[in-house]
């Protein structure tokens, strides 16, 4: 389905498609994986038309990126043997941005197999071929980095397994790309309370290595975060850490403008030529002042965090201020007209 042009969006924008990600009153981790491309409806509007998703925030957030990626370039790594992959996924998320915006992303390719990509948006007009570097500015999967406002990672699978052995990452909530490159799936998820417990991670990387191309799937994960910064990487933690300290000290205004609500909302697709898995990582973010004024909202979301279990909470990193933050929303409902 074709989505949205983001040309004007407002703030109002942000709250229509906003996902918001519980359908309960009480949550636990789970695969929640399900076929992508399928728009949810929601109290405020609907999200999840398309696998890529442009809005207001799309020059904003690349010029971070950017910025980012300067500061350090750790951030993008490509393990030797992924660059098929790469170039995989670069060529890929073209035909999804050209699917989801005609009006501006266009793909052709010529009798001689020569590519054309057009990004009026970001005034990008590139003649390339297919597997060659010298045809590109930068490399591949750098070059539909500045060009999509997902994270992306690239899973090789092997031994029965999936493997991190490549991304572009610089968005991360509360975790490290450079630490997890050429980990496994399973290493990977080893400190998340209660999953290995469940079997909810094995029976994840089981769904995720029976992916067929052209069939993406997604789910959601979501935490608390203070700030409202993109960059919660483990790499930057003195940028945003501290916010957990003082976000006790503020009156209850400012409390409702520094806490948020982020959402990632993480599409998975088979990769057609290299067979590697394309994780895709797009983070959302709402401070409970937004979120309290969607009534279904803030009883959902104060609902959830009372109910949640302590050791989740406290993995989750906002165990120390839960409570207020469900009395916080309480209260908004008390006082609601």
């Amino acid at each position: 389905m074709r989505a949205e042009s983001s040309t004007g969006t407002t703030a109002g924008d942000r709250v229509r498609a906003f996902p918001f990600p519980f359908a309960q009153d009480s949550y636990r981790y789970s695969t929640n994986l399900g076929p992508a491309g399928q728009p949810v409806q929601t109290p405020a509007g609907r999200w999840g038309d398309s696998v890529l998703h442009i809005d207001a925030g799309y020059e904003a957030e690349l010029s971070e990126r950017q910025a980012i990626l300067s500061a350090d370039p750790s951030r993008m790594q490509v393990l030797p043997h992924m660059r098929p992959a790469a170039w995989d996924a670069m060529l890929t998320l073209m035909q999804e941005l050209a699917a989801a915006y005609p009006e501006s992303m266009t793909l052709r390719r010529d009798s001689a197999g020569t590519f054309w990509w057009t990004n009026r948006r970001r005034g990008i007009d590139q003649r390339f071929v297919y597997g060659d570097p010298r045809t590109l500015p930068q490399e591949p999967l750098a070059f539909i980095g500045d060009q999509v406002q997902e994270d992306i990672v690239l899973l090789d699978q092997r031994e029965d397994q999936l493997f991190v052995d490549a991304g572009l990452v610089c968005f991360a909530s509360n975790w490290s790309f450079g630490f997890d490159l050429g980990m496994s799936f399973l290493e990977i998820h080893g400190p998340v309370p209660r999953v290995h417990d469940t079997g909810v991670i094995a029976r994840a990387q089981q769904l995720v290595m029976r992916l067929q191309p052209d069939a993406p799937y997604r789910r959601t994960n979501w935490s608390l975060a203070i700030g409202g910064h993109l960059d919660l990487s483990t790499e930057n933690y003195p940028e945003w850490g501290p916010g957990r300290d003082r976000i006790h000290d503020v009156d209850d205004a400012a409390f409702g403008a520094e806490l948020h609500l982020r959402v990632e909302v993480q599409h998975l697709l088979r990769l057609p030529e290299s067979g590697c898995v394309m994780f895709l990582i797009r983070t959302y973010q709402l401070p409970f002042e937004v979120i309290a004024e969607v009534e279904p909202w803030r009883e959902r979301l104060a609902a959830v965090l009372a109910e949640l279990p302590e050791d989740m909470a406290d993995y989750k990193g906002f165990s120390a201020y839960r409570d207020r933050a469900v009395d916080w929303l309480r209260a908004r409902a008390a006082s609601a007209p």
